[in-house]
């Protein structure tokens, strides 16, 4: 029997959000027994608390955005995916501002400080999810999708698929979750560079650089256009003509993006509210379709957990 787990004791971490630039300070707290996953914005009155939940997701444009009401917090997906991958299952999280800190664009400093922490074994069981077919969710338009398939552990297979000659089509895997923190957790986002001045314009990625993400310059374009995204992102700049990937530090795995979707739907997965016993199958995937699969499991969850109910407690029913 496996049992439910959480910190040992609390720590805390500083960085800058990956959209908004702003200074962010994050604590992650040990929690109670079917606590589950909760983000508390300590900045903003009262404290309000979110849910980490499948149907509270709000966005998945560049990142898995939660919201509860008015309240609003997003990348929550790195942090998350450490949790999970950590075997973390109830943890409060609070944070001073509307997105986790994207830190070196990876999960692996949460992970760092979980470890260094340590974890606390509790008494309650933890309940897997299984499920008893193969789910499928689909987005037609993009061509994504994620399977899953029963199994007895937990394990992710993925292809992503570009049309680009740096990165094109990129295979990785992870054959239980035990891999997450030496074999998933470092590796770093990714972005093409012609998608890089749509999203500044966008408000987006106002916190991005060539520390926390890998870009992929694919396609060549003038010097001076070069030069303007070099500057708008406050980097140094380079020469337009040599394509490949940029950033401050060498790929840490060949297949590193590939890796890296694994890790986001660790993270976007987590949201269903339960660890999963089953096989991942996943074709260019991204936080619509990961956070898509993660609300028809918590909808699976929920209906099983009524018909449990009902076999167990019939309704009374009367002629009228």
């Amino acid at each position: 029997m496996v049992r439910q787990r959480t910190l040992n004791k609390k720590f805390s971490l500083r960085g800058k959000g990956l959209h908004t630039g702003q200074k962010v300070h994050i604590t992650f707290h040990p929690a109670p027994e079917h606590f589950g996953y909760k983000i508390r914005r300590i900045d903003l009155p009262g404290r309000p608390v979110i849910t980490a939940s499948a149907e509270n997701v709000r966005s998945t444009d560049r990142g898995t955005v939660l919201s509860d009401g008015d309240v609003r917090v997003g990348t929550v997906e790195h942090g998350l995916a450490a949790l999970y991958g950590c075997g973390i299952d109830n943890c409060l999280i609070d944070v001073n501002a509307p997105e986790f800190p994207i830190l070196d664009g990876s999960s692996i400093e949460f992970v760092n400080r979980i470890r260094q922490a340590g974890i606390r074994r509790q008494f309650a069981k933890r309940d897997y999810y299984i499920p008893k077919n193969r789910i499928e969710y689909r987005d037609e338009q993009s061509g994504a999708y994620l399977s899953l398939i029963p199994s007895d552990t937990f394990k992710i297979h993925t292809q992503i698929c570009f049309d680009s000659d740096v990165l094109n089509v990129q295979s990785a895997s992870l054959t239980d979750l035990s891999e997450f923190p030496d074999q998933i957790a470092m590796c770093r986002t990714f972005v093409f560079i012609k998608e890089i001045e749509p999203l500044l314009q966008n408000g987006l990625i106002k916190g991005g650089d060539l520390d926390n993400a890998i870009v992929i310059y694919d396609t060549p374009i003038p010097q001076e256009q070069f030069d303007r995204l070099a500057d708008m992102m406050h980097v140094k700049r380079k020469n337009s003509s040599d394509l490949g990937y940029i950033m401050n530090t060498p790929l840490r795995f060949a297949n590193e993006p590939a890796r890296h979707k694994i890790l986001d739907i660790i993270g976007d997965l987590s949201l269903s509210g339960k660890f999963i016993k089953g096989t991942i199958i996943a074709v260019r995937p991204g936080h619509r379709v990961n956070t898509g699969l993660a609300r028809v499991i918590l909808d699976d969850i929920r209906l099983t957990h009524a018909q449990n109910n009902r076999d167990t407690y019939p309704l009374k029913s009367k002629i009228v």
